[in-house]
C-alpha cells in the first residue's frame, strides 16, 4: 500500500548534509509509489531546494524565517507542524543528528505517535515497515515496528544506500508562512560558540582515521592528519586521548561521543576499550594499528597492523600516495 513519507532535511552551517539524500531515497523505497517530502526548515535555506526533485522529493516544503535562524525546540516544533498538516504523512524520518534526537521525540509526543530511534536499516512485512537498530552499545540488533498510526524514525547517517542515477521528479516547492508567537520563542538562543573546524564531519565521513593514548601527545596526531589528508578523510580520538588533553572532545568517538559507520576506519593507537567500540564497530572496514598484538581492538578489526603507529603510519602515507597517484 502506498505511503506518504516526510523527510525533515538535515541542515548545518547552511548545507544540506548527506543524511538528507540517504533520507529521501530511502523514503522512496519506503513510500511504494505513495508522495516523498522533504522540510526545510531554518533562515535562509529556501536556495536549499534546488535539487530535492532530484534526490527524490515530489514536494519541498520550505518555512524560512528568522526565528528558525538558530535551533529551539519550540519554534521548529510549531514550523514542522505547519509542513505536517500540509503533507499528512504516513512515516516521518529525521536524521539521528542533534537536532532530530531532540525534535522527532517532541513531534511524537505531539502525535501521540510511535517513535524508533537510531535506525541502521528496515525490511518490509506485507504493508509495514520493520526498522532494525543497534542495541547495548553494538553488540546485538533489534528489529522494530509501529503497528498502528504516524511512525517517526531518526535515522543514523552513512546506512541507508543512496539510489544510483538520483530521480527525475519535479520537487515542486511550496513556501508556508508561520507567525511565531512569543510562546513559541520561550527560549531564544543568542550565539553559538564552536570549535572552528575545516574538516570532514565526522559523523559523515567516508573514511576516518582515529588516534588514542598511543599517540602520546597533541603532536602525535600529527601523522594521522598527514594520513587524513591524503584519503579525504576525518580525524578522530577516542575517549582516552580527548581526556588526556591531547584533542578537543569534538573529535571524540565512543558511547558518550559521536557514532560513526564510515566505508573505511583505522585506529591508531587505540587499545578498543567497549566505549569506544560502541562508536565505531559497524563501521564497514575496520583497520587497526597497535604495538600490543593483545589489544582488544584487533578482536573487531578486519586488518591488524602490530607494529607503532609513528613508523606504521607515516609508511601508510607515503604508499596511499603512491596508489592514488596512479587513479
Amino acid at each position: 500500500m502506498a505511503k506518504n513519507i516526510l523527510v525533515l532535511a538535515d541542515v548545518r552551517n547552511g548545507k544540506l548534509r548527506n543524511v538528507t539524500v540517504e533520507m529521501l531515497s530511502a523514503a522512496n523505497d519506503m513510500a511504494d509509489g505513495g508522495q516523498v517530502g522533504v522540510v526545510l526548515l531554518g533562515s535562509g535555506v529556501a536556495g536549499l531546494a534546488d535539487g530535492l526533485g532530484a534526490a527524490g522529493a515530489d514536494k519541498v516544503y520550505v518555512v524560512d524565517a528568522p526565528e528558525l535562524g538558530k535551533y529551539t525546540p519550540s519554534a521548529y516544533r510549531k514550523a514542522f507542524m505547519e509542513a505536517y498538516r500540509a503533507s499528512n504523512p504516513d512515516i516521518v524520518l529525521f536524521a539521528h543528528s542533534a537536532i532530530g534526537k531532540d525534535l522527532a521525540p517532541v513531534i511524537a509526543m505531539r502525535l501521540g505517535a510511535g517513535q524508533v530511534s537510531d535506525i541502521v536499516g528496515y525490511d518490509k512485512d506485507g504493508d509495514t515497515l520493520v526498522f532494525t537498530r543497534p542495541i547495548y552499545a553494538g553488540k546485538a540488533f533489534t528489529k522494530v515496528k509501529v503497528k498502528d498510526g504516524v511512525t517517526l524514525a531518526t535515522v543514523r547517517p552513512n546506512n541507508l544506500a543512496v539510489a544510483e542515477g538520483g530521480f527525475s521528479k519535479a520537487g515542486t516547492v511550496n513556501t508556508l508562512s508561520v507567525s511565531f508567537e512569543q510562546a513559541d520563542l520561550s527560549t531564544i538562543v543568542k550565539e553559538v560558540i564552536q570549535k572552528a573546524s575545516t574538516g570532514v564531519d565526522l559523523t559523515e565521513a567516508k573514511i576516518i582515521v582515529s588516534g588514542g593514548r598511543g599517540v602520546k601527545s597533541a603532536d602525535g596526531f600529527k601523522p594521522l592528519q598527514e594520513l587524513a589528508d591524503v584519503l579525504g578523510a576525518a580525524v578522530g580520538a577516542s575517549r582516552g586521548a580527548c581526556d588526556a588533553g591531547y584533542c578537543d572532545y569534538s573529535m571524540q568517538i565512543g558511547q558518550t561521543g559521536k557514532v560513526v559507520t564510515p566505508d573505511l576506519y583505522i585506529a591508531c593507537g587505540i587499545s578498543g576499550a567497549i566505549q569506544h567500540l560502541a562508536g565505531m564497530s559497524n563501521s564497514k572496514v575496520i583497520v587497526a594499528v597497535n604495538k600490543d598484538p593483545e589489544a582488544p581492538i584487533f578482536q573487531v578489526a578486519d586488518y591488524g597492523i602490530v607494529g607503532d603507529l609513528f613508523e606504521v603510519v607515516p609508511m601508510l602515507t607515503e604508499e596511499f600516495k603512491k596508489v592514488l597517484a596512479t587513479v
